[in-house]
């Protein structure tokens, strides 16, 4: 007898799988992104007066910049990045001028022994 669907409940029976999995197994179940777990576990412990680890490195005007940094829209965010990506590259060009410059007047060879 056929189904209404033209035989597609058959092939969706076939589909279906019964197997039981243990997802309390860490081998079966790896974690994806090391250093998840250990993130979302200090997540979850109360609020501290202390600053978190990578801030206590920074200085008054590093905390500016993110804040500044922060309050980009996308757009202007990309800006920023276009920008730096283009200063990156003129250090670049004027690097490889100096390095040519110093080639050709001898000041990079070592000193003969």
């Amino acid at each position: 007898m056929a189904s209404p669907n033209g035989g597609s409940d058959d092939f969706e029976t076939s589909l279906l799988s019964f197997e039981k999995l243990d997802r309390a197994s860490p081998d079966l179940w790896p974690e994806q992104l090391p250093g998840v777990a250990e993130f979302a576990a200090s997540c979850k412990n109360p609020i501290t007066n202390s600053p978190p680890k990578w801030m206590a490195e920074l200085e008054s005007e590093d905390i500016e910049m993110l804040k500044e940094l922060g309050s980009l829209t996308t757009a202007n965010l990309m800006e920023k990045v276009k920008g730096l990506q283009n200063l990156a590259y003129q250090l670049g060009l004027e690097e490889s001028r100096e390095m040519t410059r110093g080639k050709f007047l001898n000041i990079l060879e070592r000193p003969k022994k």
